[in-house]
């Protein structure tokens, strides 16, 4: 059985059944979730997010006996992926557990599919988008459109429609190589495969990129149908 360990935002409730629904048809892979408290998402409450708390999240999943450990949140896309990979280090030298995040999944993404030219969507304010935006240029990835939704309340994320989230999607697949929807609290992923065939590019959701790195990191490799091309097998 391989067991992957997931830290989550306290008012998330989209990632835990999402990734459970991702899985439904696979019995050889298990996920355990670890919270740590986050209500609030602006760039003043980077304090939600420092390395201590998720020590002692990572430190309880270990007693799980985890394959991988995963900080489940979109908190490095804004914080930038220097942070999370200073996390990941920590994480690691404290439980001997390999470990990733949302945003180095996502990164690794982009990397995969040669990602260079971005439609974000986010549930964020505008601040916290550009910030991404700059964050994601330092990758070499252009955020070339962008649309938010204006909500800093974590737990409201998961209430925004699924019609609104294809229609952000929608407004931002002009001239891009992929369209990253961002935050591990939206209902996106079971919108991704119709997504892509509509739109003929990449539909990147957080929780089904972070799933996909993290059955990657422990050697699963098995295609699951259904969930866009990443998780298909079909990156290309």
């Amino acid at each position: 059985m391989t067991r992957i360990g997931m830290i989550t935002p306290s008012s998330n409730t989209c990632l835990e059944p999402v990734t459970y629904r991702i899985l439904s048809g696979v019995d050889d892979v298990s996920v355990h979730f670890s919270r740590l408290p986050v209500t609030t998402i602006t760039l003043d409450a980077s304090a939600h997010f420092a390395a201590e708390p998720m020590l002692r999240a990572a430190e309880l999943l270990a007693d799980a006996r985890v394959d991988v450990q995963v900080w489940n949140g979109t908190s490095g896309s804004w914080l930038g992926a220097g942070h999370d990979e200073k996390l990941v280090h920590r994480l690691q030298e404290a439980t001997g557990i390999p470990a990733t995040t949302s945003t180095l999944a996502m990164a690794q993404a982009f990397a995969v599919l040669g990602v260079k030219r971005l439609g974000l969507v986010t549930p964020y304010v505008g601040e916290v988008a550009a910030r991404m935006a700059e964050q994601y240029a330092q990758q070499g990835v252009a955020v070339v459109a962008e649309h938010h939704s204006g909500l800093t309340d974590n737990e409201a994320f998961a209430s925004v429609p699924g019609a609104d989230l294809a229609a952000m999607a929608r407004a931002v697949a002009h001239d891009v190589d992929a369209v990253a929807v961002v935050c591990t609290n939206l209902a996106a992923a079971p919108l991704v495969a119709g997504l892509e065939a509509e739109l003929g590019v990449p539909v990147l959701d957080s929780v089904a990129v972070t799933l996909w790195q993290a059955l990657r990191m422990t050697g699963w490799d098995r295609p699951i149908a259904g969930w866009g091309r990443l998780l298909d097998g079909r990156p290309s």
